[in-house]
């Protein structure tokens, strides 16, 4: 396959294309639960399509073609009933599964409603899972949201974050397989960024990458570590189709169009012992910022937005036939391939990677994870005196994106059972 039709391949995912029908088989993370707890309804574009998300009256939420197939009007800004979304035009009313279910003039004019039947409006399935709300736009049968052992975890602090990256959501995953970048991207630019100066974090000696039920491992041995070390004897994941777990967090890549990408991440916080049990009524939300409102230039104070830097930084879509990759980049080969050989799957009819439709399976899904006994069992208040501990001042301040609300900090503040220090997060 020529590398420039293999290029665009990879990233295009609108609808009827090889990458868009893959994606498609993908529930998508799209929402929080918490959004709606003061608005009824919200625009999505999602994979090149124009939606609405809403939550009737009833509680139930859909997500439908933006358009009314009467005259085209907004359902944006439709006004929801006990059952659907009405549009605010002429008052025909759509439910979840976007089907018309009220037109009054023609309703009064035509009691055998023979007009209905043809005016149904587009509509996808929504889910929610983990404070999340997930949306599906593939064919049926439709398979099941996966229930990620971290989504039954105890006693934490959960949040969402949303960003909306003006690029490409493949370069965005791609990086979802490269350790190395670990190193320089996050560990040295942070030490540089803080004009700390002195030498550089210990590098990478050997890294090594294998494909597991739902996706990559990638592992690693820095100079100040070794193969006994959690970091080669269980590693890090690139999750199928599109997101990243580390430890502590999820991070999805959801392809919004070809240019643009909406980075979800969920982050779990485990409360001391001494603040159990904690019980979390609603999980928070919040839209993190990419640029400096005082400088103009992108934020790179926290993990997240350096790696938006890298991404954006090569191009709207990275052109890969001008790449040049080395020994290091064998995760991103395999990703590439990956992707390639799943195309090839549902061409034969297939189910491609990491695709569950067990219930049985689905009920809690498993795999090694670093730090899971923390997570579960979790630690003594007294591990938080320690200010000098990267554990430590990783659970007071945020470090993943800057912009965390101040009512989100507090709600935190109150579970963790501390204060921040003064000044609040970085960031903020």
């Amino acid at each position: 396959m020529l590398e420039e039709t293999r290029n665009e391949l990879l990233m295009n995912v609108g609808e009827g294309t090889p990458m868009g029908e893959l994606m498609r088989r993908y529930w998508m993370p799209i929402g929080a639960v918490s959004e709606f707890d003061d608005k009824e309804t919200r625009t999505v574009r999602l994979m090149g399509e124009e939606l609405v998300l809403y939550k009737d009256l009833s509680g139930t939420f859909g997500l439908v073609d933006r358009h009314c197939p009467h005259r085209h009007a907004d359902l944006s800004y439709g006004f929801v009933e006990e059952t659907g979304l009405r549009c605010n035009y002429h008052g025909w009313l759509f439910d979840e599964q976007g089907d018309c279910i009220g037109q009054p003039y023609e309703d009064t004019v035509d009691p055998e409603q023979k007009l209905r039947a043809g005016c149904s409006v587009k509509a996808y399935p929504v889910e929610a899972k983990a404070g999340l709300l997930w949306a599906y736009l593939g064919p049926k049968p439709v398979p099941l949201v996966p229930n990620w052992e971290p989504f039954s975890w105890q006693n934490g602090f959960v949040q969402i974050v949303f960003t909306e990256i003006p690029c490409n959501w493949f370069q965005c995953q791609e990086n979802s397989c490269d350790p190395v970048h670990f190193e320089w991207m996050h560990a040295n630019w942070t030490t540089r960024l803080k004009e700390e100066g002195g030498d550089y974090v210990p590098t990478h000696l050997e890294v090594d990458f294998e494909e597991f039920e739902y996706g990559i491992s990638y592992k690693r041995v820095r100079e100040d570590t070794d193969k006994e070390n959690p970091l080669w004897t269980i590693g890090r994941h690139c999750l199928w189709p599109n997101a990243l777990y580390t430890g502590d967090h999820f991070e999805w890549r959801v392809p919004v169009d070809d240019d643009t990408t909406l980075s979800v991440g969920w982050f779990f916080s485990r409360v001391p012992n001494e603040m159990e049990p904690y019980v979390q009524e609603s999980i928070p939300s919040w839209v993190g910022p990419l640029v400096d409102e005082k400088t103009g230039r992108w934020i790179t104070s926290h993990v997240m937005n350096q790696d938006f830097v890298a991404w954006v930084g090569q191009g709207a879509r990275s052109d890969r036939t001008k790449e040049h990759l080395g020994r290091s980049d064998r995760g991103i080969a395999m990703i590439r391939k990956r992707f390639l050989d799943d195309i090839k799957a549902i061409e034969n009819g297939e189910d491609p990677k990491a695709i569950i439709r067990d219930e049985k399976v689905n009920e809690c899904v498993k795999f090694p994870l670093i730090g899971a006994e923390m997570m579960i069992d979790g630690y003594p208040k007294e591990m938080l005196e320690n200010t000098d501990s990267p554990m430590v001042r990783s659970k007071r301040q945020f470090i993943f994106q800057a912009g965390q609300p101040e009512h989100v900090t507090k709600a935190y503040e109150a579970a963790m059972g501390f204060k921040t220090d003064k000044g609040g997060l970085t960031g903020r």
